[in-house]
């Protein structure tokens, strides 16, 4: 089997990847039976002469090659009919932005295979950025505070080579008394989670969190049963939350009473309480003036953040009287950053961590008959333009109903 790595041409340029030079020689080591290919690119992170330099084939044409692995949507007129692909959609939820590409595949007989929804049994995901998007969202956070507080001034990270430079820039600050609170418990959070501990902010009970007043940084770390109570008052389960949140309402508000800044890196659900609305936000004991939106849902669970932000302009104000943006310094402001494409900032660490868990759990599935299912639960359309019975959920998205 032949596979290809990709050239990104969605704007604006990403320059990730999903394999390295080097992961890429670890996957031609373990698969002697399979064929690597790499379609030149001028943007991609890794040069096209370090691929060349491990032995790789580097061409502008790899239509001959079965499986087509790349990061971002590939545009309509680039898709090559009868083909397998790899590459984020973002046609899971029908975003009507890109029905008409899930059209395209279908009408081309593509195997469309979603990096989204490569998964466990149990749904857990095997693979993606969140980590990165993790990182790269806290420490834009702390940026913005800097920013506006004339506190310190962090350089944006896209600017920095790796993730030791972005810490080495962290080990430069200082940070104030502040209360963070850190929402999720999945990859993002764990990432921004890496932020704070390596700043040295002290993480503290939930308890302690909203009841004591504390004189250095601390932050807590709060998932789903925390920042939301069963309306009958009875005790929550996380499980039966995730199936039917619809009973449940927020319990975000005690925290908003006594938090500085809120990072967001939690996964929201369909049907979930808001954490804060507009409304909460006008009260006088609303106390956050900074957040870091990792999660990025426009106009929904976190009320301040009404539209995505972008790596050139990451932060802009809302002004919860007039719920609207203003300056990101302005006063009575809550100041936001809600970058929606936050692992493109760390292309290189992001493209490497990325690789690994495709090595991991991907290629071995083409070589194992698909043992652990992998393949079957990422694959949302068939070779002969239809969409599979786990994905025909989609079928009135496609039909533009």
């Amino acid at each position: 089997m032949k596979f290809a790595l990709i050239k990104e041409r969605k704007n604006p340029p990403d320059r990730r990847v999903v394999f390295s030079p080097e992961k890429l020689a670890e996957a031609n080591e373990k698969f002697s039976e399979a064929t690597f290919k790499v379609e030149s690119s001028d943007i991609r992170i890794f040069t096209d002469d370090t691929y060349t330099t491990k032995g790789f084939e580097v061409t502008n044409d790899v239509s001959d090659c079965d499986v087509m692995i790349g990061v971002k949507e590939v545009p309509i007129d680039h898709l090559i009919p009868h083909k397998k692909y790899f590459f984020f959609s973002h046609t899971i939820k029908k975003q009507p932005y890109n029905r008409a590409l899930l059209q395209a595949i279908l009408a081309k007989n593509i195997e469309m295979y979603d990096h989204e929804v490569i998964t466990k049994k149990n749904g857990g995901r095997l693979i993606g950025f969140g980590r990165y998007a993790g990182l790269v969202g806290a420490y834009n956070g702390f940026r913005a505070m800097g920013l506006r507080d004339g506190l310190f001034s962090l350089p944006k990270v896209e600017s920095l080579e790796d993730l030791k430079a972005v810490k080495k820039e962290l080990d430069k600050i200082t940070i104030p008394a502040i209360k963070i609170v850190l929402s999720g418990s999945g990859k993002v959070a764990y990432g921004a989670k890496e932020i704070l501990d390596h700043l040295g902010v002290k993480e503290v009970s939930d308890t302690a969190y909203l009841t004591t007043d504390f004189t250095e940084p601390v932050y807590c770390m709060i998932d789903v049963m925390e920042y939301n109570v069963r309306t009958d008052g009875k005790a929550g389960d996380k499980y039966e939350f995730y199936k039917n949140p619809s009973g449940y309402k927020s319990n975000f508000r005690p925290y908003a009473k006594v938090t500085d800044f809120f990072i967001a890196g939690h996964f929201y659900g369909d049907g979930a309480p808001y954490l804060f609305t507009r409304e909460d936000a006008k009260q006088p004991d609303f106390n956050i003036n900074l957040v870091a939106d990792i999660s990025c849902d426009i106009d929904g669970p976190v009320a301040s953040t009404i539209r995505p932000s972008t790596i050139a302009n990451p932060f802009y104000g809302y002004d919860p009287q007039t719920e609207s943006e203003v300056a990101f310094d302005a006063k009575g402001a809550i100041t936001v950053m809600a970058v929606d494409n936050l692992p493109c900032e760390l292309p290189k660490d992001a493209s490497e961590g990325f690789g690994e868990m495709f090595l991991k759990h991907v290629i071995p599935a083409f070589y194992n008959g698909d043992k652990d299912g992998v393949l079957a639960r990422a694959k949302m359309t068939t070779s002969d333009g239809k969409l599979t019975e786990r994905y025909a959920y989609l079928q009135d998205y496609v039909d533009g109903k």
